[in-house]
C-alpha cells in the first residue's frame, strides 16, 4: 500500500507550499493536444503614465498651487504606489498611491491625503479638470468607511465598472460608474471583506493575504498563514462574496462583504508531491501543490499559484482547473516567477520573472534534478530571487503553451535602451501584479527604482538617481499590444462554489496539518534508466523533515541526460520565517548539455529570512552549463 505524504512546508514569497488531491485519469481522458511553434515576436508599446506629482516634504501644506495649480494632490517620492487592472472600459487603470502635503482644512484640498484609490487614463487623454488621474476615495466621510482595512494593495476592478477590490475592502460608488463624472465622495463607500471563523460568529474573521477576485464578479481567493514543524507555512481558499447590510455578529457591525461557502484549495489527504510506498520514493507532477495562489484564469475556471518545483530548485507558476484538477505548467525557465496574469482568453499570460538576470542560475540553472532536497531547500531557493526590498523582476509576455525550446517569452520592454530611466532600465524593477485589460490589448505594471539598502551606504551596489518626474521612485507602466484586435467575449458566468478536490471550511478548525515524508531511505528509479538513493531525516523533536540526502547512480528520466553524484541539504528554522540551510552538492549531467552544480569543499550556508530575502552565505554554490559558470550572488546584493 503506497503512503500518500506531502512535503513540510517551505515558504514561497511569504507564503508556504499546500499539497492536494489531482484528477483521476480514465480511458475517457483526452489526448495531449500537439504544441504548436512558438509565436512570433510582436510589435508591443510600453507608455509610462502621468502621476500626480511631487512634493518633497510632507509637511502640512506643502503641495501648494504652485506645484499642482489644480490642488488635487500631491505624492511624496516614495508613493506607494499599487497598480491594479482596468475598469471594464479598458481605458482606466486603477491603482492605490499615498497622498501627502495636503493643507488643512477646510481648504478643499485638504482631502489629497492618506493612502487612496486613484484611476488613471491609459488613452492620453485627461478628466475635466485636465489631470490624467481622478482620485476615488480622497474625501470619502467616516460614515461611509465604517470597519474600513487600511491597505488598499492589489486593487482589482470587478466586471461591472462600479466597484473596485483594493485591500481587503471593496469600493463602490453607489449606481455610478467608477469613471463617472457623477462619481463624487459623498457616493463612494469602501466596505470591508470578513471570513468568518469561529461557530458564533465573533469576531473580526480570518487574516486574509493576497486577495485575488475572480472574473465573474462573486468569488475571490485568499491565503492565510500559520505555523507548522517550527516554520511558516500558507493555504490558499476561495470563497463567494456576500453583501451583508446588517450584520448581527462578528466585526466589524457594519455593512460589510462577507465571504461564504468557503473552500481549502487543498486536500493534505489526497497524492502528495511526495509520496512513498515500501523502499520506494516518487514524484507525483499531477499532485496539487499551491504554495500562494496568485489569481484566477481570464474565464475564471482555473486559478494560477506557486507551487512546489517540477526541477529542483526551480521555482515556477502553475494553472489548475477548479473542477477537473488538472494542471497546467505556465513556466520552466530555470529563472524565479511569481506575479502571473492569465489573459481573458486563458491563451496567454503575462508573468513577472527573473529570467535574463541570471539571479537563480547559480542554484536553479542545472535542468532536469528531481525536486528531493526541494522538500527542506524550497524557502531559500525561492528567497534568493530578491534582495530585500529590491526585484529583479521584468514582465515577460507567453502564450499558454509556455516555454518550450528556445522559446522564454517576450520581454514586454525589449525595445527600451537600457539606459538610465528607459523602459528596461535594469534599476528599475517590476512589481506584483501585471495585469490585462478585459479586452486583451493592453497589460498595466509598475515598478521601484532600486532603493537603500539595497544599494548605497554599506552594500557595494551604488544607488541610482530617478529620472521620474520629482525624482519618484516609483513609475507605473502599460504595455499597449498594437497589432492585436480588441477580444469581444461574453461575460464570464458565475463560477461554482464547489472545488471537487478542495476540502470545505469549517468554523473553529484548526489549521489544516501537512504530512510530510517519514524518515527513512528510499530509491528514486530512473523512468529511463538508473536511479538515486533518497535519506529523510526528522528533527529530533520529530516536529518536520530536518535534511534530504540524494545519491544519483546513472539516473536519467528522459533517456538523454543523466545524473551522477551526489547533494544533501539540511534546514533549520531560527524563527518562522528564518532559515538556517547547509547545502553539500556535487553533481554532474551529461547528455545534450553538460553541466556541474558542485558547492565548495566546505559546503554552501546561507541564512535567509522569507519575508525579509536578505541574501547571506559563507562558502559557495557554482552550476556550470557548457562552459558558462554562475555564481552566487554577492551577501547584501
Amino acid at each position: 500500500m503506497r503512503i500518500i505524504v506531502a512535503i513540510t512546508v517551505a515558504i514561497i514569497g511569504g507564503g508556504g507550499l499546500a499539497y492536494g488531491r489531482p484528477a483521476l485519469e480514465t480511458r475517457d481522458t483526452p489526448k495531449v493536444p500537439k504544441i504548436p511553434l512558438p509565436p512570433k515576436p510582436e510589435k508591443i508599446v510600453v507608455k509610462e503614465l502621468s502621476l500626480p506629482p511631487v512634493v518633497k516634504s510632507d509637511v502640512v501644506g506643502a503641495c501648494t498651487r504652485k506645484i499642482n495649480p489644480r490642488g488635487t494632490g500631491c505624492v511624496p517620492i516614495n508613493t506607494h504606489l499599487f497598480s491594479g487592472n482596468f475598469l471594464l472600459d479598458n481605458i482606466h487603470v486603477v491603482a492605490s498611491i499615498n497622498f501627502t502635503g495636503a493643507p488643512a482644512a477646510p481648504n478643499p484640498a485638504s482631502i489629497y491625503s492618506g493612502l487612496n484609490l486613484i484611476i488613471i487614463k491609459s488613452d492620453g487623454k485627461t478628466f475635466p479638470n485636465g489631470d490624467s488621474w481622478k482620485c476615488i476615495t480622497c474625501g470619502v466621510s467616516a460614515a461611509n468607511q465604517i470597519g474600513r482595512v487600511p491597505d488598499m494593495d492589489y486593487p482589482q476592478a470587478f466586471n461591472d465598472g462600479r466597484r473596485v477590490l483594493a485591500g481587503n475592502n471593496i469600493v463602490d460608488c453607489g449606481k455610478e460608474a467608477i469613471a463617472s463624472p457623477r462619481c463624487t465622495p459623498d457616493k463612494v463607500h469602501i466596505t470591508p471583506i470578513r471570513t468568518n471563523n469561529r461557530a458564533d460568529g465573533s469576531g473580526p474573521g480570518t487574516a486574509m493575504r493576497e486577495l485575488r477576485l475572480s472574473p465573474d464578479g462573486v468569488h475571490l481567493t485568499f491565503n492565510t498563514v500559520g505555523i507548522f514543524g517550527g516554520g511558516l507555512t500558507q493555504v490558499a481558499r476561495m470563497g463567494r462574496l456576500v453583501f451583508n447590510s446588517a450584520p448581527t455578529t462578528g466585526t466589524p457591525l457594519a455593512q460589510r462583504y462577507d465571504l461564504v461557502n468557503v473552500v481549502g484549495l487543498y486536500n493534505m489527504t489526497g497524492i502528495q508531491p511526495i509520496s512513498v510506498e515500501g523502499d520506494e520514493i516518487f514524484y507525483n507532477p499531477e499532485a496539487i501543490s499551491i504554495g500562494e495562489l496568485r489569481g484566477f484564469s481570464g474565464r475564471g475556471d482555473e486559478v494560477s499559484f506557486v507551487g512546489f518545483p517540477a526541477e529542483s530548485s526551480n521555482i515556477d507558476v502553475f494553472a489548475v482547473h477548479l473542477t477537473t484538477g488538472k494542471i497546467r505548467r505556465l513556466t520552466s525557465h530555470p529563472e524565479y516567477a511569481d506575479p502571473v496574469d492569465i489573459s481573458p482568453d486563458n491563451n496567454w499570460h503575462v508573468v513577472l520573472d527573473t529570467r535574463g538576470s541570471n539571479r537563480q542560475m547559480f542554484m536553479a540553472g542545472m535542468r532536469g534534478i528531481p525536486p528531493m532536497v526541494d522538500i527542506v531547500a524550497t524557502t531559500v531557493a525561492s528567497s534568493t530571487r530578491n534582495n530585500g526590498i529590491r526585484r529583479f523582476f521584468t514582465p515577460w509576455l507567453i502564450d499558454k503553451y509556455g516555454d518550450r525550446g528556445s522559446y522564454k517569452g517576450q520581454q514586454l520592454s525589449y525595445a527600451g535602451d537600457g539606459s538610465p530611466g528607459s523602459i528596461n532600465d535594469p534599476q528599475w524593477n517590476s512589481r506584483a501584479d501585471p495585469k490585462w485589460s478585459w479586452d486583451g490589448t493592453k497589460i498595466a505594471y509598475w515598478e521601484e527604482l532600486t532603493l537603500s539598502p539595497a544599494c548605497g551606504g554599506a552594500n557595494p551596489l551604488p544607488c541610482p538617481v530617478s529620472t521620474a518626474q520629482g525624482g519618484r521612485v516609483q513609475r507605473l507602466l502599460v504595455a499597449y499590444l498594437v497589432e492585436r484586435k480588441a477580444l469581444n467575449l461574453p461575460r464570464v458566468k458565475p463560477i461554482s462554489d464547489i472545488v471537487p478536490w478542495g476540502t470545505p471550511y469549517e468554523v473553529d478548525s484548526p489549521y489544516p496539518v501537512r504530512p510530510a515524508p517519514p524518515p527513512g531511505i528510499y530509491t528514486l528509479k530512473g523512468k529511463a534508466s538508473g536511479f538515486a538513493k533518497v535519506n529523510i531525516t526528522w528533527t529530533s523533536a520529530g516536529t518536520t523533515v530536518s535534511s534530504v540526502g540524494v545519491k544519483y547512480t546513472n539516473f536519467s528520466d528522459d533517456g538523454i541526460n543523466t545524473l551522477r553524484g551526489t547533494e544533501m541539504v539540511t534546514r533549520a528554522y531560527q524563527t518562522p520565517t528564518l532559515n538556517l540551510v547547509d547545502w553539500y552538492s556535487n553533481l554532474t549531467s551529461t547528455g545534450t548539455v553538460t553541466a556541474t552544480k558542485v558547492t565548495s569543499p566546505d559546503g554552501f550556508h546561507v541564512s535567509i529570512d522569507s519575508w525579509t530575502n536578505l541574501f547571506n552565505a559563507n562558502g559557495t554554490l557554482v552550476t556550470t552549463i557548457d562552459g558558462v559558470t554562475y555564481r552566487q550572488p554577492a551577501n547584501l546584493t
